[in-house]
C-alpha cells in the first residue's frame, strides 16, 4: 500500500458540491434530503471498500458478476415498472434500486479479469468478453432500458478499445452495428423510445409532445447568458417548464442559474476528473488494474457526454442521469462506489491479486 493521492477525492467532492447546490434549487424539498441520505449510505460503502482493499474485492469478481445476473433476472420476474421500464426492484422495507447499476460495476470487474489474461487477436479472442457483456446487455435492454443498455455496451466497447483492437476489427464492428440497429434493435424498441429518436432529428415538429423537453432545455441553457440568472432565479426551471429538472435535465438548471461560466466550471471539473483517472490508470503496474480504472472512466464519461448532449439537443433522449449531480440514490451510490473502486485499485497498485 502506498500513500493515497487526494486529488481524486477533492474533484469528487467539488462535483458533489455543485450537484447538491443545483439540486437544492431544482428540488428543494424531499428529493434534496433523500439525496443527502443516499450520500451518507454511499460514504459508508466507500469506507468498507477502502477497508477491504483491492485483493479481497477482486477475489470475489465472479461472485459479484453472478449476483448481478441473478438480480437482473429477478427484476424481470418481480420488478416494478417506472417510466415505462420494469427496472426497479423492491425488497421488503428497503428503498427500491436498479440492479442494472450494480451490473455495470460487476461487468467492469469481470471484463478486466478476462481481458488481461491474453491478447485479442482472432475472432475467438472476443468470445469471453462478449459472453460476459451480452447477458446483462440483453436483460437491461429487455426491461426496456435503452439508456442502461447503451452504458453497458459503452463499458464493454471502451475497455476493448483501450485493450487494443486491430483496425479491421473496428471496421467489422461498425458494419455489424449498421446492420443490427435497423434489423434487430429498432424493431424491439418501445414506441416511446422510437419517438425520442425520431424527435431528436427535429424537435420543433412536435413542440408540445416529444420535442418539448429538448426545446425547453435549450431555451433554459441559452437564457442563462454569461453569468446566469442567479441561484433559484431560473425562470424555465423554477416555473416548471423543464420536466425531470432534478434528474435527467438538471444541467439546464445549472446553466440557466450559473450561466456559461457555471456550465464551463462544471465541465472543467469533469474534464479534470477524467484526466486524473487516465493518469491513475497509467500509474498502475498491472493491466487488470488499468482496465478497471478505464472501465470506471468510460462508465462516468459516457453518461456525462450523453446527458449533456441530450440537454443541448445533440443526442436523443435516453434517460441517462448526470453522474454526481442528478438526483438518484442508485445512480449516486453506483458512481461513488465505482470511483472508490478506482481509488483503492490505484492505492494498492503495487499489490498483486
Amino acid at each position: 500500500m502506498v500513500r493515497s493521492d487526494p486529488s481524486l477525492p477533492i474533484l469528487v467532492l467539488a462535483l458533489l458540491g455543485a450537484g447538491l447546490a443545483t439540486l437544492s434549487s431544482a428540488a428543494p424539498g424531499g428529493e434534496f434530503l433523500r439525496q443527502l441520505a443516499f450520500l451518507g449510505a454511499a460514504l459508508v460503502l466507500i469506507a468498507v471498500i477502502a477497508r477491504i482493499g483491492k485483493r479481497r474485492i477482486l477475489r470475489y469478481t465472479a461472485h459479484l458478476y453472478a449476483a448481478a445476473l441473478v438480480l437482473l433476472i429477478l427484476v424481470r420476474l418481480v420488478g416494478t415498472e417506472v417510466n415505462g421500464a420494469q427496472s426497479w426492484l423492491y425488497l421488503g422495507p428497503l428503498p427500491g434500486f436498479q440492479p442494472s447499476e450494480f451490473a455495470k460495476l460487476a461487468l467492469i470487474l469481470a471484463l478486466a479479469a478476462v481481458m488481461h489474461e491474453r491478447p485479442i487477436e482472432g475472432a475467438r479472442g472476443y468470445l469471453r468478453p462478449l459472453a460476459l457483456m451480452l447477458p446483462p446487455f440483453a436483460l437491461v435492454f429487455l426491461e426496456p432500458d435503452l439508456g442502461g443498455a447503451l452504458v453497458i455496451a459503452a463499458i464493454g466497447g471502451g475497455m476493448l478499445l483501450v485493450r487494443g483492437l486491430p483496425w479491421r476489427h473496428l471496421a467489422v464492428l461498425a458494419l455489424l452495428t449498421a446492420v443490427l440497429f435497423p434489423s434487430v434493435v429498432w424493431p424491439n424498441l418501445e414506441p416511446h423510445q422510437r419517438t425520442r429518436i425520431v424527435s431528436f432529428m427535429n424537435p420543433a415538429a412536435d413542440p408540445q409532445g416529444s420535442g418539448y423537453q429538448v426545446i425547453q432545455s435549450t431555451i433554459a441553457i441559452g437564457s442563462g447568458g454569461l453569468t446566469g440568472k442567479g441561484y433559484g432565479e431560473g425562470t424555465q426551471s423554477q416555473r416548471g417548464f423543464i420536466p425531470y429538472r432534478h434528474t435527467d435535465f438538471i444541467f439546464p438548471v445549472l446553466a440557466e442559474e450559473g450561466g456559461f461560466l457555471g456550465a464551463m466550471l462544471l465541465l472543467g471539473l469533469y474534464a479534470a476528473l477524467f484526466w486524473r483517472l487516465v493518469a491513475m490508470a497509467g500509474e498502475c503496474l498491472y493491466e487488470r488494474d488499468q482496465l478497471i480504472i478505464i472501465g470506471v472512466l468510460v462508465l462516468i464519461a459516457f453518461q456525462v457526454l450523453v446527458n449533456i448532449g441530450v440537454t443541448l439537443g445533440l443526442a436523443p433522449v435516453t434517460g441517462i442521469t448526470l453522474p454526481l449531480v442528478s438526483y438518484g440514490g442508485t445512480s449516486l451510490i453506483t458512481t461513488l462506489t465505482a470511483l472508490a473502486l478506482a481509488f483503492v485499485v490505484h492505492r494498492d497498485r503495487y499489490a498483486d491479486w
